[in-house]
């Protein structure tokens, strides 16, 4: 019998052929070829070399019948069978169909399909459980601008209630009749910088009076007038009227901070109360969007426009307080916002039915007597208008002229890194501008690019225009030269549009 290799013997025997291990796994080598013996001279009565001399075509531990051959042997194996008809070991069951045609090679190698496999559900290893971070009020992006807004509104509103207490012996107007937004009386917020008219310029009725005109005092708790203009005004005073005087006298009353100053004041918890919760949720809402300066300049420019049209339209005598008007320009860049949108809104047609009642709402409730309609218009339009300018374009439209549908890139209209076009901005490094070039953000620009910007442009120049109009407009004229225009901030019921009319009583005194 053959001798089998020892792990402790100084040679290592190979096994004869009749003896060698089947067991090696058949589809991991070759089976070797037998080959015909051929007797000479030596010993042992076959040609060899050496005695333990092994063949290397006869050796299944050779590399060659390793699991490393199948990737270093490319073309020894081949779809369908064994290779040598004459390997009894090999099993001739082709892995996979031949063609129609029987001398047609395979189509496919099929040493080179995927052979990586999805786990099955055992095999997998446990997985951490996902934790979906809550997204609440605290969760979201801070909204700096909106939280300063507001506590800066809050602080100057408990100075309002502080100063009504001073003056009156009470935070809130009971006497000579109670304050319905539950606040100080009309006449502290006056004195503390509401929007009014005769502090602003010369009006009809007081600089052409034809006697002494006299004012409630901030203190008031009566119905009687004993304070001049420029002690209701406060600040640093205004010229007061004197009898028979004329609408040209100078100098004039030029408070001109009231037109921003009232966006801080409120005439009282309810007023403030509404104001700020929609500031507080949809204004941080609009914030977190379109970025912070975008926000400001809406905001800002919303509620000074309000108050200015509101100066040459509304009553002179009715003071005006609140940011109504610039939450009105936030509300109109939601408009603007879902439109851009629509169609990728799941009801958009819903959205925008709210929002048209909302709006239809507010405006019914600006006819009430004590309210400011024409700051409620005046910011809505100037949302619109400064929202086609910053805002950044209508997803549809931006897909037609090759822009990225990134909402609120900078404001240079580019092409996003995701186009295949190069940016039009740049230039080679040589020129004389730079990185960037004027002439060359045009270059190449579609003709609806154009139109667009035509649009943004025409927006622009609109709001510009109409701001500088109104400015003339209030100082150049003493009294609005449109006659129906007051029926947009009041109902002609039980004389509530005659309440904000300045006008001399028999005893002097201005109502």
């Amino acid at each position: 019998m053959a001798a089998q290799g020892s792990s402790h013997g100084a040679y290592y025997s190979p096994p004869a052929y009749e003896h060698s291990d089947h067991a090696i796994d058949p589809f991991n080598r070759v089976s070797p070829q037998p080959n015909p013996v051929r007797y000479n001279s030596s010993p042992l009565g076959y040609h060899s070399s050496s005695p333990y001399h092994q063949n290397q075509e006869s050796d299944s531990h050779h590399l060659r019948y390793s699991q490393q051959s199948i990737g270093s042997e490319s073309g020894a194996y081949i779809a369908g069978g064994r290779i040598n008809e004459n390997d009894q070991y090999a099993e001739n069951i082709p892995l996979k169909s031949p063609g129609p045609y029987a001398n047609e090679p395979p189509q496919n190698n099929w040493m080179h399909q995927p052979t990586h496999y999805a786990p099955e559900p055992g095999m997998m290893e446990p997985q951490p459980p996902h934790t979906r971070r809550k997204k609440g009020f605290f969760h979201k992006k801070i909204a700096y601008v909106t939280y300063i807004l507001t506590l800066a509104q809050i602080i100057v509103f408990i100075v309002e209630l502080v100063r009504s207490g001073q003056l009156t012996g009470t935070p809130v107007q009971t006497k000579p009749q109670f304050n319905p937004m539950v606040g100080p009386s009309a006449y502290i917020q006056i004195n503390m910088g509401a929007r009014y008219t005769p502090c602003m310029k010369n009006v009809p009725g007081v600089q052409n009076a034809t006697q002494p005109i006299n004012f409630p005092c901030p203190n008031t708790t009566t119905t009687e007038s004993e304070c001049t203009l420029s002690q209701l005004c406060g600040f640093d005073g205004v010229p007061n009227p004197h009898p028979n005087g004329s609408l040209d006298d100078n100098p004039q009353p030029n408070q001109w901070f009231r037109f921003i100053i009232p966006m801080f004041l409120h005439s009282g918890f309810i007023h403030i109360g509404f104001n700020l919760l929609v500031q507080m949720t949809m204004g941080a809402d609009m914030e977190r969007t379109i970025g912070w300066w975008r926000y400001l300049l809406v905001y800002l420019s919303s509620g000074i426009w309000g108050f200015v049209l509101g100066g040459n339209y509304a009553g002179q005598g009715e003071a005006s307080t609140g940011c109504s008007g610039a939450l009105f320009g936030i509300l109109a860049l939601f408009i603007l916002d879902l439109l851009y949108t629509w169609g990728e809104r799941q009801n958009p047609w819903v959205e925008l039915i709210i929002m048209i009642l909302g709006i239809a709402i507010s405006f019914v409730l600006g006819l009430l007597p004590g309210l400011d309609n024409f700051s409620h218009l005046g910011g809505f339009t100037m949302g619109l208008a400064l929202g086609l300018c910053i805002m950044r374009s209508p997803n549809a439209l931006r897909e037609r002229i090759g822009l990225a549908r990134s909402p609120y890139v900078a404001m240079s209209g580019g092409v996003a890194s995701e186009n295949a076009q190069p940016d039009p901005t740049k230039v080679p490094s040589g020129s004389k501008f730079g990185k960037y070039s004027p002439t060359a953000f045009f270059r190449g620009r579609k003709p609806l690019w154009w139109a667009w910007w035509l649009v943004r442009l025409g927006a622009l120049v609109a709001v510009l225009i109409g701001f500088i109009l109104l400015i003339v407009n209030f100082y150049k004229y003493p009294s609005s030269n449109c006659s129906w225009c007051y029926r947009l901030s009041c109902l002609p019921v039980n004389g509530w549009c005659d309440q904000g009319n300045l006008f001399q009583s028999s005893d002097g005194n201005s109502n």
